[in-house]
């Protein structure tokens, strides 16, 4: 469920909150953290108790650098919630995910 979601929703839950029930994108942001939360806490339980972390720790340049990004980021934009209007994050939405369907539409 979580792969169909995408990463917090942004493919497939935010377009669908917005376009299809009329929310506010800001809102649907929101929705789409809270309802990925469950979801990711309940899969890091699972990981955990498989042992499949331990890739992870081989990797720890890559979760190093990943982890601050996700941070960093998050911060930001956090910070420009308030600044950026909804009539702008509209259309920026629109183009990120027509960028990620032709990268989608390339991978072979």
């Amino acid at each position: 469920m979580a792969s169909l979601l995408g990463v917090a929703g942004g493919e497939l839950l935010i377009p669908t909150l917005v376009l299809l029930f009329g929310a506010d994108i800001k809102l649907a942001g929101s929705l789409s953290l809270a309802v990925s939360l469950p979801t990711m806490l309940v899969g890091f339980t699972r990981y955990t108790r498989d042992q499949s972390f331990i890739v992870v720790g081989r990797n720890k340049i890559f979760l190093l650098v990943m982890a601050a990004g996700s941070i960093g980021g998050t911060f930001i934009g956090g910070q420009l919630l308030g600044l950026v209007p909804a009539g702008t994050l509209l259309p920026l939405l629109a183009v990120i995910l027509l960028a990620l369907a032709y990268k989608v539409w390339q991978h072979k």
